[in-house]
């Protein structure tokens, strides 16, 4: 890549290591002491081998810029420091190499930063992809789905500000070129259950307080916005504002990211519509009369019911009875059964809950549950990770015929099937489905029978324990313990057939999709439970993840405080512990970096040798044996299993990698070369039309470059570093070269005139007077001109190389042999930037101002040409006034010649030919005598400025071609200098 600016390139002390697989000890507290250090000097990144720990730093770090994407994209791993940059750029780049699927799977406890780590993915990702204006619409769709989950999906808790509430699962599907060109998000686990009620010092979803603070005057008038203490479903807790929290700029953020992902503004007003409708509905208060319920204020329904398009008195029906089917005798009916205020205020919040689950769903597009079934899917996602990085990388070693030592680790599936398994004996979701199974309207003793049959089910298991109201669980992370009341109530997760009746009679189409059901179909079999639905999920999930290859995120959580600076231990080694990190570096330390398969290894690296390219002839084994052994790789560093290669250290890989990445920047180069050869002669070809356009019928022609190539970069502006010190970084370079400018006293001084799009540069040199570089001869900027200052170019009618560039301080007198591709270029730089025509001027008394010395004024000076002798000018200084003496030159009208041209492609073409000839065998004898040269003309001339041959021997050549030529006018070689004139004809050495 090249040395490139770095955050921590300078004056940076060494901080630990970069990859714990280095420690010297490999214990939890080594690891702790390894990360406590990074932390306080502000590296939050360390790896274990290829997967990335990230320490969550509760602040803004500087080291997340356009500068570290440019640094890290195309990177080998550990040529930058650690960064969740490099894990990105390493998996996009193995999707666009390999061909495969890759996932990441970002873990840790709420506020460890997992949000904030998929936000930086996706950031990365979006700006390295490249693409169209359609997919820059699916970048934007991509990066604003994050305010939108974030305000629907996040939530104050006591440990985190902004705690995702719900699982996510991003999916970007790529074109072959690496554009993104679609994606989906699903979520599990929404936490329902915060809609209606929250814990002390926790807030409701961010939506909520979004509405509350950022709604116009309008808004807050046609919703019944009011403050939030006066809701139900907001003033449980008695938090209401977040620290750093801005809820008026991030409901506009919200407002945007529906736009921007095409939601409707009729939709998104029936969003915000039913966001403040659940707030009205949980201020609908029950009073119970005779084991009865009834709205307490028959006035709190009318607005919710407006909000919600459905007819207010059906709303109270539907929140104090429900209809029942009853089955008797082979005959069924419906009876209304009058609900208590308990049963009445379930309802309500069932109709809450639901109304708030379905609208995530439809701006996520999937359901959940809560802490349990949370836990469940983390003990799954941790199952992935044993299997992949501990279990299965042993079992391969052992399958391919590796020497390899056994590494104790604790499994977790043992946990898994104590929540998930159906039989012998059933799980925990199995025994919770039975006995929701048989629970009656109101459930009243259920969680007691649950807590019985757990025990009779799993209570010898050595990761379960009773416990007082409820039951513990040996989690991968730690015991946690769980409150049995309600656990039976919340799996069910029915919404009765009663209120999915009074959604669907809502005026709003927007509502109504979201309660698609049909309720007249016949149900058969058990009513699904959200155990049920989230064994599922967890499971697809898996099976998703399965397919592609892996990448970890292991985030952890520094303290309790969400301060930056603050260290915990005890916290940080019990994340440590349970997130395996010290088996993780013992497995990675002991075993190998990289393995690949036989075929796959070969057709990456066959590039490096004569004998593997473009394919190897031979056992795929001895193929990968014969690159290792012409990269001269130790044969420590690597094993040869059954089936693939496997190698140890990534030093050795990047070896591997660098070479190839040399073969393919020389052939690159070599295309690049050819390819902007041949741009080149198209691009100057048509700028020399253009250019004798400029001059034609003003200004006499020089006989050596009306067929000149343009060239542009005369000075080699690539290896003057000294001369690209004035320029801005990556300035485009138009022209270059070394010219004469006269001063007022016309004394001519050498100096480097550069042309970009926007500037004209003028550089001279001067011998510094002061300082450490005293004596030293410098390159100083003399002048600055933007293209637009310039208001004319004066040029006499003779074939002189003189210009004048007219500007409003003082003008510029420069003689340059390169004069009209100078002005073409400057010409066509002039009529980008202003839209007008570069104004040019030609006479043979030209008049220029010249720059304020002292006190005195600017004055003027005039040049005045003269027909004189000879192809070179001769000057003549009288006082103010320089004469400029030339002989006649082409005629003003006179053009390129094509023919001309041709016949230069067509001379070095011979050159080639010649050249290859006399390298693969000794000329025949020619039985023709060898023509005598004549002297070289000035159209041989110009073919030797381009050719870059000697005067003398292209005249030779060239005066050859034209004998043969004459003796056979229908020769193959007329063919191949045709032109506007036609095939070469006899008399075209009257034009030579």
């Amino acid at each position: 890549m090249g040395s490139k600016y770095h955050w921590q390139s300078q004056n940076v002390k060494q901080s630990g290591v970069d990859d714990m697989v280095l420690l010297s000890k490999i214990t939890e507290d080594a690891i702790v002491d390894n990360l406590k250090k990074r932390f306080m000097d502000d590296y939050i990144f360390t790896y274990i081998g290829s997967v990335l720990i990230s320490v969550n730093p509760f602040k803004q770090m500087p080291y997340f810029t356009d500068r570290e994407i440019e640094l890290y994209q195309g990177a080998a791993q550990y040529e930058n420091p650690p960064h969740i940059y490099a894990l990105s750029d390493n998996m996009y780049r193995n999707m666009m190499i390999e061909v495969e699927n890759q996932c990441v799977i970002i873990s840790g406890e709420s506020g460890a930063g997992k949000t904030v780590a998929a936000k930086y993915i996706m950031g990365y990702i979006s700006k390295v992809s490249g693409g169209s204006s359609k997919v820059q619409h699916v970048k934007d769709i991509i990066l604003q789905s994050n305010p939108l989950l974030e305000a629907f999906g996040n939530a104050k808790t006591v440990r985190n500000n902004n705690s995702s509430r719900f699982g996510k699962y991003f999916e970007i599907q790529f074109s072959r070129g690496g554009e993104p060109d679609g994606g989906k998000i699903s979520n599990f686990l929404l936490e329902k259950s915060r809609v209606v009620s929250q814990n002390e010092n926790e807030r409701n979803f961010h939506i909520y307080y979004q509405l509350i603070e950022g709604a116009s005057p309008q808004q807050k008038e046609s919703l019944g916005i009011m403050t939030p203490d006066y809701y139900n479903y907001l003033n449980q807790s008695g938090t209401y504002k977040v620290d750093g929290t801005n809820d008026c700029k991030d409901f506009q953020e919200t407002m945007e990211a529906m736009q921007v992902i095409g939601i409707s503004p009729g939709c998104q007003i029936q969003v915000l519509q039913i966001i403040a409708g659940i707030l009205h509905l949980g201020n609908i208060i029950f009073t119970e009369q005779g084991n009865y319920a009834q709205v307490d204020s028959t006035d709190l329904l009318a607005f919710p019911a407006y909000l919600l398009g459905i007819d207010a008195n059906r709303l109270q029906e539907k929140l104090t009875s429900r209809k029942m089917d009853s089955k008797w005798g082979g005959k069924s009916e419906s009876i209304n059964v009058t609900l208590n205020e308990e049963q009445a205020s379930h309802t309500r919040d069932a109709l809450a809950k639901a109304l708030y689950a379905r609208l995530f769903d439809y701006l996520v597009e999937k359901n959940g549950f809560e802490q349990f079934c949370i836990n469940f899917v983390n003990e799954k996602l941790q199952q992935i990770f044993i299997e992949l990085t501990l279990k299965a990388e042993q079992e391969e070693y052992v399958q391919e015929g590796i020497k390899w030592t056994p590494i104790e680790y604790f499994n977790n599936k043992v946990v898994c099937d104590l929540i998930e398994t159906k039989l012998n004996p059933p799980g925990i979701m199995s025994v919770l489905d039975d006995v929701c199974a048989t629970m009656h309207a109101k459930g009243e003793g259920a969680d007691d029978t649950l807590l019985q049959k757990l025990s009779a089910a799993v209570g010898t298991h050595d990761h379960f324990n009773n416990w007082n109201s409820g039951f513990v669980i040996h989690h991968y992370a730690g015991k946690v313990s769980y409150d049995i009341i309600g656990f039976c109530e919340r799996n069910r997760d029915v919404l009765f057939n009663d209120l999915i009746e009074l959604m669907q009679s809502s005026e709003q189409d927007f509502i109504r999709s979201l309660f698609p059901e049909n309720l007249n179909t016949e149900k058969k079999g058990r009513p699904s439970t959200a155990s049920s639905k989230i064994k599922k999920q967890a499971n697809d999930l898996v099976n998703t993840l399965m397919k592609c290859t892996p990448h970890y995120i292991r985030c952890i959580k520094p303290n309790e405080t969400k301060r930056a600076k603050d260290w915990e231990e005890s916290r940080v080694k019990h994340q440590v512990e349970y997130l395996g990190l010290r088996e993780n570096i013992r497995v990675r330390r002991a075993g190998f970096a990289y393995r690949r398969v036989f075929n796959k290894f070969l057709q990456r690296y066959a590039i490096l040798t004569a004998e593997t390219w473009p394919c190897w002839r031979g056992q795929e084994k001895d193929g990968v044996l014969h690159l290792l052994r012409s990269v001269n790789m130790d044969s420590d560093q690597y094993q040869m299993g059954r089936a693939k290669i496997f190698v140890k250290n990534p030093e050795s890989l990047f070896l591997l990698e660098e070479m190839r990445e040399r073969k393919f920047d020389t052939f690159a180069r070599i295309i690049q070369k050819a390819w902007k050869k041949y741009i080149a002669r198209r691009k100057y070809e048509q700028m020399r039309e253009e250019a004798s356009d400029i001059l034609y019928n003003f200004k006499e022609r020089r006989r050596n470059s009306i067929n000149r190539n343009f060239v542009g970069d005369y000075l080699g502006m690539e290896e003057r570093p000294e001369l690209r010190q004035f320029l801005a970084k990556r300035e485009r370079i138009d022209f270059a070269d070394s010219v004469n400018k006269f001063d007022r006293r016309f004394k001519s001084i050498k100096r480097d005139l550069i042309l970009t799009p926007k500037c004209i540069y003028l550089i001279g040199r001067e011998k510094m007077k002061k300082g450490p570089e005293k004596g030293q001869i410098k390159e100083v900027l003399k002048r600055k001109l933007d293209i637009g200052s310039i208001r004319l170019v004066s040029l006499s009618t003779r074939q002189d190389d003189f210009f004048i560039l007219h500007e409003a301080q003082y003008d510029s007198l420069l003689e340059s042999m390169f004069k009209t591709e100078f002005l073409s270029l400057l010409s066509k730089r002039y009529e980008e930037l202003t839209r007008n025509k570069l104004a040019l001027s030609f006479n043979d008394r030209l008049e220029f101002k010249v720059k304020k010395e002292g006190w005195g004024g600017g004055s003027s000076r005039l040049v005045v040409f003269l027909c004189g002798q000879g192809d070179m000018a001769q000057l003549k200084l009288g006082g103010k006034t320089l004469t400029v003496s030339v002989g006649n030159g082409l005629p003003k009208s006179s053009k390129g010649s094509v023919v001309v041209w041709n016949l230069c492609v067509y001379f070095q073409s011979m050159q080639r030919k010649k050249s290859i000839s006399q390298q693969r065998a000794p000329p025949a004898p020619s039985s023709r005598p060898k023509p005598q040269p004549r002297p070289p003309g000035p159209r041989c001339r110009a073919l030797y400025q381009y050719v870059g041959q000697d005067a003398d021997e292209v005249s030779f050549e060239v005066n050859e071609i034209i004998d043969l030529v004459k003796e056979d006018p229908s020769g193959w070689w007329t063919g191949r200098v045709r032109g506007k004139e036609g095939l070469f004809p006899g008399n075209y050495v009257e034009k030579i």
